[in-house]
């Protein structure tokens, strides 16, 4: 739940060691054989347990050793891209897609279930990683692409007719797989060639990065576009290729800027500290910044690159639509992008825009809008309803929201994977724009799954999209209760009135926090801790070679100086002597407007045992509730020392 300062999310790929890309991309490093050049033939892969032998229609080749799992023989993912072409996608940290033709498998790491063609399934054991290689159920993905298993001898056939397969190639010859001939993303508008050996493999979330490699580990491919509104020229994208290359410790080789072309842009070649080459490329264009990184593991000389030209020198910021020879990986559909947890089963969209965390399952992007997601156990008796749900959401309001500041729209059903649930609509302000939240409550088996979507004013494609968000949710109300036991109730709804008492021997103080704020430094042994909740902060610090009188001093000038500049933003209120945990102590109170917000602080300042202490408040005017100030009067009260 986020109800407190407006926290930007940020996320990023960036360059690799060659050494992590095959275990990256959970395959085995293995040479591809010539399957031959008919459109359309059946294939029939052999596979012994416990050898590392396997042959595609007579072909030998070495695989990482099948093991056996609970009695299910577990193989290299990479034999059914190698023996049938199939497409293999890595989504996220634990997710991997198979593509054969009509059919699509979905496995998750260490998980048992599956989705086969868009059907659930439970897997008789989990893929799982052994030694850098992820080994998966034989059996059921090959029936999961369609293909045939049958036992003789010892061994096992699996079969499988494979039409428009994939041309082997040695270099970066195109591959003409399916009439593909060049790759891209279509929101970020970019292409490329694709050569055959080019599997996509794992990128960041938000697609803004994309990664390629083959399976014998030799190539590797990044791709990354970031917006950049500051025109940069090929002086300036040379100059951040030799500075992110130097800083990285690595040597550059060789560097120029090609002005030559439709699109300059800058060249270097490098070797990274463990001999690898790479060849790193940038280019500016439609206000983005378009890298590109490219390793040739086998590459010695800087010349070698050169070779790679053809297929760098393919690279476009554009993506043309309407050209049927052009994959596009991008996922999104209709401005969104898919997203969610398989952990805890939920699968949803979100705007492409957004920047994703599945982990937290947290997406967003600065100042457009925000999507959170938590699943909790639900209360036991009459708490535990729908209704004594949205009711203590709206008395959360009331205890974290003047009266002025927030408006409880109303409460609408919703039907989700087939459960009935609600949606509250609420609007409330921190003293700048109002903020449109759609609160969605669903309940399943003792469990609560909640989602928070947050339009903040003036942001009409954030708005336009809830609907079509909404619409995506789907949720397996059967994997929360098969991966976790009972999850504890959402923080922010805590009792404003419990505590948690909190202490430091270092320090030697006492002090109790309401259990309702969220942590932002909780080390109470460290000279600072920080608190975060709806509309205010607290903050604790202590100096060791630092007077209180001296402290009270800078502050009486800093904020007497503050106050006096015409117009200004901050009005002091007053400085006050009282006394705190029985030592004097001094006060300053003061109002301020900050990006439109009205907030006020009070600090404290005082000295004992040779420490001086600060404890600083803060709370919007928006959020100065009864509630909100009764837990900070509780929290500096209960301050003491202790030996």
């Amino acid at each position: 739940m986020i109800k407190g300062e407006r926290t930007g999310i940020s996320r990023g790929l960036r360059k690799m060691a060659v050494g992590a890309l095959s275990s990256a991309v959970l395959l085995a490093a293995l040479s591809i054989p010539a399957w031959g050049d008919a459109a359309s033939e059946k294939r029939v892969l052999t596979i012994q347990s416990g050898s590392s032998k396997a042959s595609v229609n007579g072909n030998a080749y070495e695989i990482a050793k099948p093991v056996v799992k609970q009695g299910v023989l577990m193989v290299p993912l990479s034999v059914f891209k190698k023996a049938f072409g199939t497409e293999i996608r890595l989504e996220g940290e634990n997710r991997v897609r198979l593509l054969q033709g009509p059919h699509t498998v979905v496995l998750v790491i260490d998980n048992k279930t599956a989705w086969i063609d868009g059907k659930k399934v439970q897997l008789p054991a989990a893929p799982t990683m052994v030694s850098g290689t992820l080994m998966v159920p034989l059996r059921n993905v090959a029936s999961g692409i369609g293909a045939k298993v049958t036992s003789a001898q010892g061994k096992l056939s699996i079969s499988l007719t494979v039409t428009d397969k994939e041309e082997k190639s040695d270099e970066d010859a195109i591959n003409t797989s399916n009439g593909k001939t060049r790759i891209g993303n279509s929101y970020y508008g970019w292409s490329i060639n694709y050569p055959s050996w080019m599997m996509v493999g794992r990128g960041s979330d938000d697609e803004s990065g994309t990664a390629f490699n083959d399976t014998t580990g030799r190539y590797y491919l990044e791709v990354h576009v970031t917006p950049q509104e500051v025109e940069l020229d090929t002086d300036d994208l040379l100059e951040q290729l030799v500075k992110e290359v130097e800083a990285s410790g690595d040597i550059v080789l060789h560097e120029e800027k090609v002005e030559a072309g439709a699109l300059p842009y800058a060249r270097i070649v490098s070797r990274d500290v463990d001999g690898v080459l790479w060849e790193s490329r940038q280019y500016y264009d439609n206000k983005k910044l378009y890298e590109l990184y490219f390793a040739d593991a086998e590459a010695v000389h800087y010349r070698d690159m050169d070779k790679h030209a053809g297929l760098l020198g393919s690279f476009r910021t554009s993506y043309n639509g309407s050209d049927k020879s052009l994959k596009d990986i991008s996922t999104v559909v209709n401005g969104l992008r898919e997203a969610g947890n398989a952990e805890y089963g939920i699968r949803l969209m979100v705007p492409a825009g957004w920047q994703i965390d599945n982990r937290e399952m947290l997406y967003g992007a600065e100042k457009q809008g925000y999507l959170s997601v938590s699943v909790t156990s639900a209360p036991a008796g009459a708490n535990g309803t729908l209704a004594a749900w949205a009711q203590r959401l709206q008395d959360w309001f009331a205890e974290s929201f003047v009266k002025d500041a927030y408006q409880i729209i109303g409460v609408t059903p919703v039907e989700i994977s087939g459960v009935r649930g609600q949606v509250q609509e609420v609007r409330y302000t921190y003293g700048d724009k109002w903020i449109t939240e759609y609160e969605v409550m669903v309940q399943k088996n003792g469990y609560r799954y909640y989602l928070e979507y947050a339009v903040p004013e003036g942001q009409e494609a954030t708005a336009a999209s809830w609907k079509k968000v909404l619409e995506s949710v789907e949720i397996d109300y059967e994997a929360v209760p098969e991966n976790f036991g009972r999850i504890g109730e959402e923080g922010f709804l805590t009792d404003k009135t419990r505590m948690s008492a909190k202490s430091s021997r270092t320090y030697r103080y006492h002090i109790d926090i309401p259990k309702y704020w969220e942590p932002v430094r909780d080390q109470f042994e460290q000279e600072n801790i920080e608190y975060a909740f709806a509309g205010g902060r607290f903050e604790l610090a202590v100096q060791q070679d630092t007077t209180a009188e001296y402290v009270v001093s800078q502050l009486k000038r800093y904020y007497n100086e503050a106050a006096s500049v015409p117009g200004a933003s901050l009005k002091l209120l007053g400085i006050e002597q009282m006394t705190v945990a029985g030592v004097p102590a001094v006060s300053f109170n003061v109002h301020q407007v900050k990006n439109g917000i009205e907030y006020t602080t009070r600090e404290l300042v005082f000295e004992n045992g040779g420490n001086t202490y600060t404890i600083i408040t803060t709370l919007n005017d928006a959020n100065a509730t009864e509630a909100q100030q009764a837990a900070l009067e509780r929290t500096l009260s209960s301050f003491e020392f202790v030996k």
